[in-house]
């Protein structure tokens, strides 16, 4: 501030020191000088025009550098003081503030992760009290490891109880997955004209049975059903007393045609009143059928009779099952001398007499029925799939026999299908048939109905069973083995995907390779 000029005479004029704030007291004046001061200090950095502003008093502006030189240095002091209180912290030490706190609290942090889960660990409280340390001590000895290594011991021996008892509970699995699929299945309205075995109403008791085998048939192959009558088929009372006795029920197993009640379904009635052997199903006959013909199968067998197996088999293939009394050819004589089981006292007799094991009529022997001993093999296992597995080419070439419309979802051209039973004769078990009748309406069907089997079952947890038994050839194949006392489940020729001219082979075949009367009746189930 300027100092004021004061005329005191003509020409004369003195200097006197301007009146600040003269209407305050020296303290008052002294406190207002500070407060300028400090203003001016935080200032200091803007513009000119902010500065200007920011010292503006009363409504006008004071410089407080133009002070008098003692108002000016009790402001310096002040503003020192006010300074050294609220002077900020430097970059640096910011950053190593920061860098004190992320150490100290990574300290923190492990020493809490170093903690025990559970309190028994330190036998320490939870939550302890004020002042309270709570100190982890971990030690590692001897007996501590000998611990380790008993529990070890104790957990594999849980794991193996478990297994077994996973095991023993997959079968009680099976029978349910069974019972539901019966309880589903006998909404179906799924019936049999034949005696005894009618229908699949709901609330149905099932019929108890160890195996069904179903013969595929059509309404043109009548002489093939006669042919199998006069063979390996039982009929009349022997048909119901073989079912009633040892749980195996043999039917065929026929559609309906395009025309219900026409002169096929009229025949087939006729048939099935005069022999009672037919399973009769809720399907239309066709030979590019045979897909959903088997789907329908065992769905509508689960239905009927509560079995161990179901088998499908064609009507041109031989089965050892049964044989009339009145034929006993060589080859089977020597394959009862090979089977038959004598007492330790005969054998004896015999070797110092020297005769012949077969003409002793006091023998202890027993017949074995080769396609029913062959599945009481596996009676006690879940989910088997039974057959002379086979994988053939996938045909992509149209017009040819077995071509496979869908041969693009077997990879690239020349491919081959997966491992699946042939289909002139197959069987599974009854969980397996209990799957097919569940899932039905969502089971896709290839052209060949063997290939559809497989593939059903391809995805599951099912053991397949390779038994070449099931799939010898014709004489002089069946006939050999025979002799060397393998005795086939099944024959058939492969070129004809059957017996060639089965109407008049069959016969011949059966009384070549044929077991004998006693096979089916002498079996143990």
């Amino acid at each position: 501030m300027s100092p004021i000029r004061t005329k005191q005479g003509p020409g004369q004029y003195v200097m006197q020191k301007p009146l600040l704030f003269p209407d305050l007291d020296q303290s008052q004046k002294i406190l207002k000088i500070h407060q300028i001061r400090n203003r001016s200090a935080r200032v200091r950095g803007k513009t000119a025009s902010e500065k200007k502003q920011a010292a503006v008093l009363g409504g006008r502006p004071i410089s407080v550098r133009r002070l008098w030189p003692e108002d000016q240095e009790e402001g310096e002091k002040a503003a020192e003081q006010i300074k050294m209180r609220g002077r900020p912290l430097q970059p640096r030490g910011i950053v190593a503030v920061c860098a004190a706190c992320f150490l100290v609290g990574l300290l923190l942090s492990g020493w809490l992760w170093r903690l025990p889960e559970n309190k028994e660990e330190t036998g320490l409280p939870t939550t302890p009290y004020r002042g309270q340390k709570i100190e982890v001590i971990s030690t590692e000895t001897e007996g501590s490891q000998k611990l380790g290594e008993r529990e070890a011991n104790d957990i594999m021996a849980e794991v193996t109880k478990t297994h077994e008892a996973i095991r023993s509970l997959d079968k009680a699995v099976s029978a349910l997955e069974m019972e539901l699929a019966v309880a589903r299945t006998g909404e179906t309205g799924s019936t049999s004209s034949s005696a005894g075995s009618s229908g699949g109403r709901p609330g149905r008791v099932l019929q108890r049975a160890f195996v069904v085998i179903g013969i595929n048939t059509a309404f043109s192959s009548k002489k093939r059903r006669d042919s199998v009558r006069e063979t390996w088929m039982p009929t009349g009372d022997r048909l119901r007393q073989l079912e009633k006795e040892k749980g195996i029920v043999v039917r065929f197993v026929i559609g309906h045609s395009a025309t219900p009640g026409g002169v096929l379904d009229r025949a087939v009635d006729a048939e099935d009143a005069e022999h009672k052997d037919f399973l009769r199903l809720e399907h239309v006959e066709g030979y590019h059928e045979l897909s959903a013909k088997t789907r329908i199968y065992f769905s509508t067998a689960a239905a009927i009779w509560d079995a161990d197996f179901y088998v499908k088999v064609d009507d041109d293939v031989h089965v050892n099952l049964v044989k009339p009394a009145h034929t006993v050819s060589l080859p089977q004589l020597i394959q009862l001398q090979n089977l038959i089981r004598f007492s330790y006292r005969q054998d004896r007799e015999n070797s110092h007499r020297g005769s012949h094991p077969l003409m002793n009529f006091s023998l202890i022997y027993s017949f074995p029925c080769m396609l029913v001993s062959t599945l009481s093999r596996y009676r006690s296992k879940p989910r088997i799939y039974i057959g002379c597995m086979k994988s053939g080419p996938v045909l992509s070439q149209k017009g040819v026999k077995y071509h496979e419309p869908e041969f693009w979802k077997f990879g690239e051209e020349g491919n081959k299908y997966f491992r699946h039973a042939t289909g002139q004769i197959y069987a599974i078990s009854k969980d397996l048939a209990a799957y097919i009748s569940i899932n039905s309406p969502i089971l896709h069907r290839y052209a060949n109905e063997d290939v559809s089997l497989g593939a059903w079952l391809l995805g599951l947890e099912v053991e397949h069973v390779d038994e070449r038994t099931m799939c010898c050839g014709s004489p002089p194949d069946c006939e050999w083995k025979a002799q060397a006392g393998n005795v086939c489940a099944a024959s058939f020729d492969w070129s004809c995907s059957g017996l060639c001219k089965s109407v008049e082979r069959m016969k011949d075949v059966h009384n070549t390779c044929g077991e004998g009367d006693g096979a089916v009746w002498s079996v143990i189930l």
